[in-house]
């Protein structure tokens, strides 16, 4: 027994039913190396990567229509890589990445219960950058501004990861760090195309922002 309790869910993305092992629900914790505790994640953190978010399901599914011809894709704090899965189930050229350490291994058990090739998976500290990771035509992302300086971070990390031409998709459910990181990257070039600057609404439906850099449209 891994010493968590997981549960199967039936999810539909652009038509497509995926089967999406989670954990069981918010309660469930097991960290007997420490891997979590080393990365920073608290107890009370350590089951949030394993959860299907409403935030979450929305990037999937906007990800099973977008455009992905030629384009190379970043994943931010994947968790179990729902859009990730779907964009991998299109062909795309997708990295999924995380800093939970039990993210890879989720991902790697979806995509296989699903028949979907594996998903290149990268452990990704926002804090010291991946320089390593080369550098991407999209980068994506569901509700990673749920604390407040996570925008002011990730803000230095996405220019960092971005081509000079470059789209950026951020699912939130509206904490209130959006605005925060739409001025930030405005710094970085970049112009929100799609999203409404608003101030925190907990409970709404989840939104997409959408900013783009040296791209039409």
């Amino acid at each position: 027994m891994p010493g968590y309790q997981t549960q199967i869910q039936q999810l539909a993305f652009g038509g497509q039913t995926l089967s999406i092992r989670s954990l069981k629900d918010l309660q469930q914790f097991a960290d007997p190396d420490l891997a979590a505790a080393d990365a920073g994640i608290s107890s009370a953190q350590w089951s949030l990567f394993g959860q299907v978010w409403p935030a979450g399901q929305l990037l999937a599914e906007a990800m099973s229509a977008r455009d992905i011809a030629g384009k190379r894709i970043l994943e931010l704090g994947c968790g179990l890589g729902l859009a990730s899965l779907v964009l991998r189930m299109r062909g795309a050229d997708i990295v999924a990445s995380d800093h939970h350490p039990l993210a890879e291994v989720f991902l790697a058990y979806n995509a296989a219960l699903n028949a979907i090739d594996t998903v290149p998976y990268r452990r990704l500290d926002w804090q010291t950058g991946g320089r390593e990771m080369g550098r991407f035509d999209m980068i994506i992302a569901s509700d990673v501004l749920y604390e407040t300086g996570h925008a002011q971070v990730l803000a230095g990390l996405i220019p960092a990861l971005s081509k000079p031409a470059c789209e950026i998709v951020i699912s939130d459910p509206g904490r209130g760090n959006a605005n925060t990181l739409s001025r930030e990257l405005a710094n970085a070039g970049f112009r929100l195309a799609a999203g409404t600057r608003q101030p925190a609404q907990p409970g709404k439906s989840p939104r997409l922002f959408v900013y783009r850099r040296g791209l039409d449209g």
